[in-house]
């Protein structure tokens, strides 16, 4: 089954602390836009400010507040090694499907490294682990051998997150996790039907966190195999990818854009991210209202 997994925009209040109720907001919408999962706390989800236990009473909240409707995944990565497999054995007993670990940041490391990284945390976790590979955030790539190598000694390390600008690599992660039980999500929109006819299982993308609609359609029809469908519908998640480069860290933007379409929720990012100029958010705004409409034209046609 292919998927669309929203890596959840997390809205605070003026102390930079999560504001549960608006956040409830926020999954409401996501869930009645029809995503599969939400990956609580990655990089949209702004969580480098959090305390360890800020975080543990976060995803306690999300496990609540959704109530099984959605698959929930955490992003427990941290630059504190304890800390991060603390928060990872933690959500298992909350009911996620797994942690979503980000490498360590920061320091440089090679291959050996993230091998050493990786075994090291599977083999102290007690359940399912989920490598998420964001180089533009690391300054480091996984290799698809390291990833190999690490199957082949950790039965729990069963997906990955690839947040590559080239996404052969993905591809070639496929290639090297063919005959593990392994789901491997493109961490770009833009590569959903790439990461499927390579034999992945579907996006963990931003976008979705705006139209949550326009995801779970195209998703759905892939599932059908109706794939004149699910092109088209690609087609306007393309148009929409801009909104990325828009402003350095895109977390504002898109609350600001959820506001538009009516989740009743401040637009509150973590400083120095927290202002935008007027300009970039009308020419966004006007971006998803334009795409939003020939969505709504498309289904109206198809009705």
């Amino acid at each position: 089954m292919y998927k669309i997994i929203t890596p959840v925009v997390t809205v605070f209040d003026r102390d930079e602390k999560p504001d549960y109720e608006a956040n409830k907001k926020v999954i409401d919408f996501l869930v009645q836009g029809g995503v599969d999962g939400i990956l609580v706390l990655g990089s949209t989800g702004e969580f480098t400010g959090l305390s360890q236990k800020e975080k543990s009473d976060f995803f306690h909240f999300y496990a609540d507040y959704t109530n099984q409707r959605v698959e929930l995944y955490a992003g427990t990565g941290s630059t504190n090694f304890k800390e991060t497999v603390e928060l990872s054995n933690e959500i298992y007993s909350m009911g996620y499907v797994a942690p979503m670990v980000i490498g360590p940041y920061y320091y440089g490391l090679d291959q050996e490294k993230l091998f050493i990284f990786y075994d090291t945390l599977a083999k102290s976790l007690n359940g399912d682990l989920y490598v998420y590979n964001f180089p533009a955030r690391t300054g480091h790539s996984i290799a698809p051998e390291t990833i190999k190598k690490l199957l082949q000694q950790n039965k729990n390390i069963v997906g990955l997150k690839d947040s590559v600008t080239e996404p052969n690599h993905t591809n070639l992660i496929c290639r090297a996790a063919d005959r593990h039980p392994f789901l491997s999500y493109s961490g770009f929109d833009d590569q959903f039907l790439y990461n499927i006819s390579s034999g992945g299982n579907g996006c963990i993308g931003g976008l979705s966190n705006i139209v949550p609609e326009i995801w779970s359609d195209l998703a759905a029809a892939a599932n059908r195999k109706d794939f004149e469908r699910s092109i088209k519908l690609e087609n306007l998640i393309h148009q929409l990818m801009p909104l990325y480069d828009m402003d350095s860290n895109f977390s504002l933007l898109f609350k600001k854009l959820m506001i538009k379409r009516g989740v009743e929720i401040s637009p509150q990012a973590i400083f120095p991210f927290n202002q935008m100029n007027e300009e970039t958010y009308c020419r966004a705004a006007e971006l998803m209202d334009r795409v939003i409409a020939q969505y709504r034209d498309f289904v109206r046609v198809d009705i």
